[in-house]
């Protein structure tokens, strides 16, 4: 008998979990796991692909490497939260997943799987600009940052990034997020990568837009940090209102 309930529970069990994984492994499910991973791959493949190009075709003249990796970022990063948004809401940054997870916005369920599938995304998207330019496949980056300043620039970076997030009006969100990254590249001494799953994907890249696997971990935990304030920052302003509500004064 004892070996039948054994049994029986054994099997229970299995079904349950069984039962569980079939929850959220729903055809919406998958195919916003791969809007996070195409939307977060693309985007990698474009900051570091145009970093490649600018810094071959600059000449050294640093300045004008970054104005065009600028505007390459911001223009891939406006098309893809367009055309990803209404399938994942184009999240492409784990900060941004962890914070809609507290705020209830993204089931428990899906928060590791977004994860997962923007760091996969990540380093895809930076080993396809490696082949686009004829570079090896496997590399790792050479290029240190870091120091008090830069982690201050990543937390006021990402800060900003959530507090847009969070309050922009939904028509204009992709264009103000575009245009707040592109601002954030040169008024913030870290280039604002604002983002922990492109700190991991440029590790894979030594070039112009790379950053050394021994800098990484300053930059995401400054990145946490900075998701962290942004959130309390629009909890302190309240909820914003809709435009045709606002008011100059309280009543």
């Amino acid at each position: 008998m004892a070996w039948r309930c054994k049994s029986r529970c054994a099997t229970s069990a299995s079904a349950e979990r069984y039962a569980r994984v079939q929850g959220w492994i729903t055809r919406p499910t998958l195919r916003r796991l791969l809007s996070e991973a195409l939307g977060t791959a693309l985007l990698l493949a474009a900051v570091v692909g145009s970093g490649i190009m600018a810094e071959r075709l600059s000449g050294g003249n640093m300045a004008v490497a970054l104005l065009a990796n600028t505007f390459a970022t911001v223009g891939a990063l406006y098309v893809l939260i367009e055309v990803l948004g209404p399938v994942s809401r184009a999240h492409f940054n784990p900060a941004v997943s962890l914070v809609m997870r507290l705020r209830g916005e993204l089931a428990a369920g899906l928060l590791l799987p977004y994860i997962a599938a923007q760091l996969v995304g990540a380093v895809l998207g930076a080993w396809l600009a490696n082949v686009m330019f004829d570079l090896p496949l496997l590399q790792w980056s050479a290029k240190l940052r870091g120091g008090s300043g830069q982690w201050i620039g990543e937390v006021v970076a990402t800060a900003g990034l959530l507090l847009l997030i969070l309050r922009a009006p939904p028509s204009r969100v992709a264009a103000m997020i575009a245009a707040w990254i592109g601002a954030a590249y040169w008024f913030t001494s870290s280039t604002s990568f604002a983002n922990p799953a492109a700190v991991v994907g440029r590790m894979f890249s030594d070039s112009f837009a790379g950053i050394a696997p021994a800098s990484a971990a300053g930059f995401v935990l400054a990145e946490v940090v900075g998701a962290g304030l942004g959130l309390l920052l629009h909890g302190l302003l309240g909820e914003p209102r809709a435009p045709g509500n606002a008011r100059a004064t309280e009543p």
